[in-house]
């Protein structure tokens, strides 16, 4: 994380060193590349091939799969068929090709402006494609270029680094690369490619500097060498003084550009190695005579031609005479002889590298926390010659280095091939890791592999200082600040404060809201990569806040962060109040808290009053405010009392009139502000409120709301205001008009209005105009205060008498109005009549009547008067002229008047009616006086004069009820005649009763009783009825239509009806049909209904024409069987019987052999008035076919009704004794014939079928059998036949000559024909027509029916293929089924199904037609019989039983073949036995053998002599009484036997346990789990090798527990101890095997070696038990014990091994003698 440009330049140049540039991600190449671009980005840096980090589980590691090779060279290294391979069309596939780019580009010039600018861009693409392409050719040939330099300066170094010396060397040096000074870095920079001083840090000249001659450790002779040896000493000595180096290795040891050496160079080399090889050293020649020193040289020579034998070049550096050649550098010319080269050309040798890395620096970048990285690096063998290496894993726990795959066995690599090691990566954080890797070879340096793993930092766009601003104290604010990462990765960050820097764990820091640090707090505190970032200011105290927080990156980087912010108080001020200033009068309460006190004049409703306020705001904070109005705290305190918190409570003032604008805002920082109060009260009550001021939340604006914090009130006033109602006062406040006044006379008066109100009135006066009209003048209008109106009232009277009205003044915003009282009396003249009412009495028709009446004025004036009937008598009679005489007249006061009422009678009047007598004038309302008479005459009438008679049959009586009614209250005489009319002779009615009286209003009830004898309808009949007092008789009038006989015939299903017809009427339409596809042998009911829909009774009779079974067939009863009463109690046997009961039944209605037959349950009776009768009608047939008949129903003397009846019956007859069982209830099952499970390649089985006829007809069938079809397309087949379909056939199969063919009879005049398939229509019709001709002849019929399969005899078959089974007879035929032989990978037993249909055909022409009442169709028109062939094929295979162990699971352990007694030495070979049990399961013998490999046998010794299989040799082998695995047994059905399956447990198979993976033998498993246990799996097949040359696999397994030794360190290093002192170190020997482990440790070459032993270790052998299930492994302490014995650096090596073929464990032992007494150890 980078926080500043400085900061970014410097980090970037610490980590990767890319100055000025961008890093993007490496992406693949959109195109395929040739073989030499390919190699340009893998060339010599360490992004090599195999080399890039892949990201795997963090749970689980996969191991490496095989590496692909193929043919590469020194110079390229393509990739691009492994891109193709995976990515096939989406790697190579061109999106818009090169020819047509160039074909758009060339046909420019179109109109569109689109496409234009298109081949522009594309234009523009391809050259700059063609540019990259270029340099890319460029980079790679310069590449190419600076390898072959660098090689060839690394092959002339190797020949420059050749020596030849006596002694073998161990260690090989390595080869410097000078690939860095052949290429320009800054050419590959500039085209972002890494170059070699990306990864080297140090600069190396061209020339190597001199090096001190320095004789190793192991070119040191012994002991024991130096005294047996005592002139090789001298020689040694004498080696010691080498030369300087030569002119000619000093002028060589520069870097060539040339990719060759130059001719004159080489030779000038050559004339210069044989002018130094021709000096000789003459000083020693002069000691010795010249027969002595031929003699010495004789002696040498004989020396060394004893010790002359073929060298191992593995132990001899590269480019020597013995070590072989180096692959990288050229050899070096040989010196002369008894001339050394010097000490430096010796480390020239010793620095020719042995192995190459590649990737030299293993690079990881993009890493994320909690993944795991891997990472393959390859070791390449440089020399030509086996090598061993030693790979040491990082020290650092963030890298993990894998098993090694080497290409051979035994861990060496090969010349030029490389082992692989997976290198893991586990980062725990996103920082920069560093480790290494060391491979230990025989050079003299080791191999370093830099692990390096880098991630750019994230760069932040956050200040170090964020600001705050100004908050006040308890409040909150809240400031955002914007943060951006502009780096290069995305980082996690966490915020803490600086006091918990650093924390024991980032989870307990992490927190999910604000991370607080008082009065801080930031949001979020943990946070991938936020858009902004908040700060929360929360100040407590006044003055400058400060805090210091700690971003930490998830790169481990941190930054400071620091928060300012100053804290203040609220400062608000009232500076100003309109109007005067408010007091409080003495005594009143106010509220506990206010702070200012502003009050009200008194108002008016609906007034409004108004006060300026004014607020300054004193603070640097801009404050977020609104007002509130409450309630006001009223509460007397005595003086000196202070009021407690917890009685303030504050209850919002939801009635309040008081209001300020505005209510809510921001208050600016030392700004005054303005308020306007208002008052305007709503009711009539006195307001007291508490104005609030509070700032809202977080008391400052730019705050977030989602972060709330309680508000404070920072100002209360208190404000109180009064409501007084209006002053409206009237003058006089009411009226009073003396005296009496007439009805309609106007009085006037005048009054007075004032309006003593604070502000002005709106009034509105009302109006009375119900009876007495009053109103004021003006109505409505304004008043102002204190001002005055002068009313005038206007009072009309309507009526006479006295009024008192009330006049209501309405007050606009008054709640009472202002009331006006006024009162006056009228009058008006009066008229009194003497009577109530004007009684008639009880009148005749006719009659006249006269009454008087006394009229009588009371009042002073004068009144006329006038009488009259009222009107709504008149309308209520319809009448427009009263038969009332009226009168009228004028009364003066105070005399009466007598007038006469006449009543004329002149019809009959039975109600009574008013007359409207008095009528004083218009001021005076009229005077009802009511007038009753009652008037009667006789009226007798029928409720209905016309009678029509309903349900009239004939010779039956049919009633009919009459009404008379008297319509009056006088008794009444009746007396009914007889009937009268012309069709009176045919018809006899009867009335009851005939005569009597009807009382008065009576309504009476009659019975007429009409017999008609005759069937014409009737409408001339009339029946009089006379009543005394009427002139005319009653006449009532008859009329009907007598009806006969009426059948209704239905035929209905056993579900519902189908047809329901009346008879007679159209029979014709009903018919009778038992179905289209009625089962053979199955009874089909319908039923007849006759309803009798007339009440006559009348016989009947059923009858069938043709099909009509014996009348006997319900009389013939079962005879119950000869059993227990019990047994037929039973419910099955009960079941029985009934079914046994309707086969009988069937077999009888079948008795006339017709093939079909119908049965009425009931075949006569006798149909009674209005019944509903239902007769079942039964048909069952034997025989298919489509049959037709007709019922003869016959009811009374009607016609008879002929119904059709039909069925359509299907099924086979035909049935198998097998299977064959008939059911009432459901359709026949088919047959299945069943062969059970057969032996592959077996025997053929036959089943014999007896077939039975139960038709009363011969049926010839002809046999196919089918197989099924896999193909699921096929469903229908087309059969074209030339000739009969079937003809008949003799014994061997030929068709015969027919005279006839069966399709020639059929006729087509039958009615309704079945459902026949059109196929089998056409070929009757053209059959026909050669019947017609008279000429047999030869017809082509096509059939299209569903495809039942592939016509097969392979598998079933039948014989004969043609038979005919006679009626009620039966036939036998022959099945067979041959099993089919399965294949060897054919486990489990295969299912074999066919299918056989016989195709039924009748020779008998009669059978197959009678016309018009039967027709059948045959062959392929008609259903087949159908048998389902079933069968199983298995193939030879016998059950296998284990013993109790469960499985055939060897387990052993590799200590198995110690014994207890390790005296005893180990065992070559350890035997295991188990026991297997086969069974024949299956109903045939198995012939078998038995076969196996090593390491496990199979032995019989068990197995008995009838197990052994007969045979040319059996004799032979019985005499020799044993049984070799390999012969042949039997097992014979329901029978098992023994065999025993050993394991051979050998160190011969222990050994398999080194063997490369690609060398291991097929059957062997060597398996590891994470916890280092080590199993050897051996498996193996035991085969059962049967007679019909199929096989059955018994696997066998063993698994063999392998001994693994660990040591707990590799490395013991004792440091420096004092010089004769032990120390002792403890390491810790474990077993992590299941296998006990006998180990012994050896102890290697000790340096120096001429002290005596420094290093001990105890014990040095013992036995480590195995490691027990779910527990840690067993271990053994070691102790090892270093005792310096002089001033030098010990090393050496301890490797325990175990006997059992254990991998060995090597401890590097290393410690330092001095004389120092600081070392010594005070214990």
């Amino acid at each position: 994380m980078e926080t500043g440009r400085g900061e970014q330049q410097s980090a970037e140049s610490e980590s990767y060193a890319f100055a000025e540039e961008t890093w993007t991600p490496t992406t693949r190449p959109t195109r395929i590349r040739s073989p030499s671009q390919s190699s340009l980005a893998y060339s010599e840096s360490f992004y090599q091939p195999g080399s890039r980090p892949r990201r795997v589980s963090p749970l689980t590691l996969r191991p490496l799969p095989e590496p692909h090779l193929r043919p590469t060279s020194l110079r390229t290294q393509d990739i691009s068929y492994l891109l193709t391979g995976v990515f096939q069309n989406l790697y190579t596939a061109e999106v818009i090709g090169e020819e047509v780019s160039a074909s758009l580009i060339k046909a420019r010039g179109s109109e569109d402006a689109r496409h234009e600018e298109f081949v522009d861009q594309l234009q523009q693409i391809r050259e700059l494609y063609k540019q990259r392409l270029d340099e890319v050719e460029m980079l790679e040939r310069h590449i190419i270029q600076a390898r072959a330099r660098a090689l060839a300066e690394k092959e002339r170094a190797m020949h420059q680094a050749e020596v030849q010396v006596l002694e073998p060397f161990i260690k090989m040096p390595p080869v410097k690369t000078i690939f860095r000074w052949c290429v320009d870095n800054e050419l590959l920079q500039k085209h972002h490619l890494i170059c070699p001083n990306d990864y080297y840090s140090d600069t190396v000249p061209f020339c190597s500097a001199p090096k001190g001659a320095f004789v190793p450790g192991y070119s040191k002779l012994t002991f024991s060498c130096e005294k047996r040896s005592v002139p090789k000493k001298e020689l040694t000595k004498k080696l010691a003084c080498r030369k300087m180096p030569s002119q000619s290795e000093e002028e060589t040891d520069y870097t060539m550009d040339s990719l060759t050496w130059d001719s004159s160079f080489k030779g000038k080399l050559r004339s210069r190695a044989t002018k130094t090889g021709s000096l000789k050293n003459k000083n020693w020649m002069n000691h010795l005579r010249v027969p002595q020193r031929q003699l010495e040289r004789l002696l040498l020579a004989r020396m060394e031609s004893r010790n002359r034998f073929l060298k191992n070049p593995r132990f001899f550096p590269p480019n020597t005479p013995f070590g072989g050649t180096s692959l990288l550098f050229p050899p070096k010319k040989p010196a002369l002889i008894g001339e050394f080269q010097d000490g430096e050309l010796e480390e020239s040798c010793a620095d020719t590298p042995m192995f190459l890395a590649k990737p030299s620096i293993a690079f990881f970048t993009d890493y994320e926390i909690g993944q795991v990285y891997e990472m393959v690096i390859s070791l390449q063998n440089t020399t030509s010659t086996s090598r061993h290496l030693r790979v040491l894993p990082p020290s650092t726990p963030y890298f993990a280095l894998g098993l090694g795959m080497f290409p051979g066995k035994g861990g060496m690599v090969a010349p030029g091939m490389t082992c692989q090691y997976t290198v893991q990566f586990f980062p725990d954080c996103l920082g920069d890791f560093d480790d290494f890797i060391l491979v230990e070879t025989q050079s003299a340096h080791t191999l370093l592999i830099p692990l390096q793993a880098r991630r750019l930092p994230p760069v932040l766009t956050l200040s170090p200082v964020l600001d705050c601003g100004y908050c006040l104290i308890g409040g909150m604010k809240m400031t955002r600040f914007i943060c951006k990462n502009v780096g290069f990765s995305v980082g996690k960050f966490c915020i803490m404060p600086k006091k918990s820097w650093p924390p024991p764990s980032f989870r307990a820091v992490a927190t999910i809201g604000f991370v607080e640090q008082p009065p801080f707090g930031i949001l979020p505190s943990v946070f991938e990569l936020a858009p902004g970032q908040a700060v929360l200011f929360l100040p407590t105290s006044l003055g400058r806040a400060e805090q210091t927080f700690i971003i930490v990156c998830d790169n481990c980087q941190i930054k400071e962060l620091v928060t300012t912010g100053i804290g203040q108080l609220v400062a608000l001020d009232l500076i100003y109040v309109s109007g005067e200033k408010s007091q409080l009068e003495p005594g009143e309460l106010t509220d506990l808290t206010a702070q200012h006190f502003i009050r009200f004049e008194p108002e008016n409703l609906q007034s409004t009053a108004s006060k300026l306020l004014i607020i300054r705001n004193a603070t640097h904070v801009e404050l977020a405010f609104r007002w509130q109005i409450v309630k006001p705290n009223l509460r007397p305190l005595i003086p000196g009392e202070t009021y407690s918190l917890d009685s303030i409570k504050s209850h919002p003032d939801r009635e309040t009139a008081f209001s300020i604008t505005p209510d809510m805002g921001a208050l600016k920082p030392h700004t005054d502000h303005e308020f306007l109060l208002s008052f305007s009260p709503r009711e009539h009550r006195d307001f007291h409120s508490v104005l609030q001021m509070v700032l809202e939340e977080g008391y400052a604006v730019g705050h977030d709301p989602s972060y709330s914090v309680d508000d404070v009130i920072v100002l209360e006033i208190e404000v109180k205001g009064s409501v007084e109602p209006f002053q409206v006062l009237l003058e006089p406040y009411a009226l009073i008009i003396p005296g009496e006044n007439y009805v309609g006379m106007n009085v006037k008066k005048d009054f007075k209005m004032w309006n003593n109100s604070r502000s002005a009135i709106r009034y509105t006066w009302g109006k009375i105009s119900d009876c007495h009209i009053v109103e004021v003048e003006p109505c409505t209008g304004t008043i102002e205060p204190s001002e005055v109106e002068d009313f005038q009232l206007n009072f009309t009277g309507g009526v006479p008498g006295p009024t008192s009205q009330s006049l209501l003044c309405e007050i606009k915003d008054s709640p009472s109005p202002v009331v006006l009282h006024v009162e006056a009396a009228f009058k008006g003249p009066a008229l009194v009549i003497d009577v109530s009412a004007l009684q008639f009495g009880l009148l005749r028709l006719g009659q006249r009547a006269t009454n008087s009446i006394q009229i009588r004025n009371v009042s002073q004036l004068p009144a006329t008067w006038s009488m009259e009937e009222s009107r709504v008598c008149l309308q209520e009679r319809q009448e427009g002229v009263s038969p009332v005489m009226l009168a009228r007249g004028a009364t003066p006061p105070p005399d009466p008047h007598r007038s006469r009422v006449t009543h004329v009678l002149c019809e009959p009047w039975n109600c009574c009616w008013c007359l409207q007598s008095v009528e004083a004038g218009e001021e005076t309302p009229a005077c009802h006086l009511p007038v009753y008479a009652e008037v009667q005459e006789p009226y007798v009438y029928l409720q209905s004069s016309q009678v029509e008679v309903t349900n009239l049959y004939l010779g039956v009586p049919t009633k009919t009820p009459v009404a008379l009614i008297n319509g009056t209250l006088l008794p009444t005489q009746f007396h009914w005649g007889k009937l009268l009319g012309l069709q009176a002779s045919f018809c006899t009615a009867k009335v009851s009763p005939r005569r009597g009286t009807l009382g008065p209003r009576e309504e009476r009830q009659f019975s007429l009783e009409l017999t008609a004898h005759t069937q014409d309808e009737l409408m001339d009949l009339a029946l009089p009825c006379n009543v005394l007092g009427m002139k005319e008789p009653l006449v009532l009038g008859i009329s009907g239509k007598p009806q006969g006989l009426q059948v209704a015939i239905a035929i209905s299903t056993e579900d519902s009806d189908s047809s329901a017809e009346l008879w007679p009427g159209h029979p014709e339409r009903l018919h009778l049909d038992f179905g289209s596809a009625v089962p053979l042998r199955t009874r089909v009911n319908r039923q007849l209904i006759l309803t009798n829909c007339s009440p006559i009774q009348t016989p009947f009779t059923l009858k069938f024409e043709y099909f009509g079974s014996p009348a006997n067939s319900l009389r013939q009863k079962p005879s119950l069987p000869d059993m227990p009463p019990a047994l037929l109690k039973m419910a099955r046997m009960r079941e029985l019987l009934a079914k046994r009961e309707q086969l009988e039944f069937m077999e009888s209605m079948l008795s006339h052999g017709k093939g079909a037959a119908f049965f009425p349950h009931l075949s006569q009776g006798v149909l009674g008035a209005h019944q509903q009768l239902g007769i079942d009608l039964t048909a069952c047939a034997n025989m298919w076919g489509e049959y037709w008949d007709s019922l003869i129903c016959t009811v009374g003397d009607l016609p008879p009704a002929v119904i059709p009846v039909h069925m359509a019956v299907v099924g086979c007859p035909i049935s198998s004794h097998r299977t064959a069982h008939y059911t009432t209830d459901q359709i026949q099952k088919e047959p299945v014939v069943r062969f059970g499970t057969q032996v592959s390649g077996g025997d053929t089985v036959t089943r014999i079928l007896r077939l039975s006829n139960s038709s009363p007809c011969d049926i010839r069938l002809d046999w196919e059998t089918y197989a099924p079809e896999a193909r699921e397309d096929r469903l229908l087949e087309l059969l074209v036949s030339y000739g009969p379909p079937f003809p008949l056939r003799d014994q061997a199969g030929n068709g015969l000559l027919c005279p006839e063919t069966p399709e020639s009879s059929s006729s087509f005049w039958s009615p309704s024909p079945s459902d026949v398939p059109k196929s089998s229509r056409e070929a009757a019709q053209s059959a026909e027509g050669g019947s017609s001709a008279g000429t047999s002849q030869e017809i082509i019929s096509v059939t299209l029916q569903g495809r039942e399969g592939v016509p097969s005899d392979q598998l079933f078959s039948i014989s004969p293929k043609q038979v005919v089974v006679p009626a009620r007879g039966s036939s036998t035929i022959r099945i067979s089924f041959t099993p089919v032989v399965l294949g060897p990978d054919v486990l489990h037993k295969v299912e074999c199904t066919g299918s056989a249909l016989g195709s039924m055909s009748l020779d008998d022409e009669v059978e197959r037609e009678l016309p018009g009442r039967r027709r059948r169709l045959q062959g392929s028109a008609v259903g087949p019989v159908r048998l389902h062939l079933h069968g199983y094929v298995r193939p030879a295979q016998l059950s296998v039983e284990l013993d109790s162990g469960g499985s055939v699971v060897f387990w052993h352990q590799a200590s198995d073949l110690i014994p207890e007694q390790r005296c005893a030495g180990v065992l070559s070979e350890l035997v295991t036995t188990r026991h297997l049990k086969l069974t024949n399961t299956t109903e045939i013998p198995h012939y078998f053998r038995l076969l196996v490999s090593r390491p496990f046998s199979v032995s019989q010794d068990g197995v008995s002599r009838s197990h052994r299989a007969p045979g040319p040799s059996w004799k032979q082998q019985c005499k020799e009484g044993t049984a070799a695995a390999g012969k042949q047994l039997v097992l014979y059905p329901q029978e098992n036997m023994l065999v025993n399956v050993s394991f051979s447990l050998s160190l011969e198979l222990l050994s398999y346990q080194k063997l490369p993976a690609d060398q291991m033998l097929s059957g062997v498993d060597i398996q590891q789990s994470a916890s280092g246990e080590k199993k050897m799996v051996f498996t193996q097949n035991l085969l059962l090798e049967y007679s019909n040359q199929t096989t059955q696999v018994v696997p066998l397994r063993a698994v063999v527990a392998v001994p693994e030794l660990q040591l707990s360190t590799s490395w013991v290093d004792f440091g420096t101890c004092f010089v004769n002192q032990g120390r002792i170190r403890e390491v810790y020997l474990m077993n992590l095997s299941g296998s006990r482990s006998y180990w012994a440790v050896l102890t290697g070459q000790q340096e120096p070696d001429k002290d005596p032993v420094a290093f001990r270790v105890t014990p040095s052998s013992g036995l480590l038990e195995a490691r027990p299930v779910n527990a840690p492994p067993t271990s053994v302490p070691l102790q090892v014990s270093f005792t310096a014995r002089s001033c030098e650096l010990y090393e050496s090596t301890l490797v325990v091994e175990g006997v059992l073929g254990e991998k060995s464990g090597t401890l590097r032992l290393r410690g330092r003698g001095s004389y120092d007494e600081k070392y010594a150890s005070p214990y």
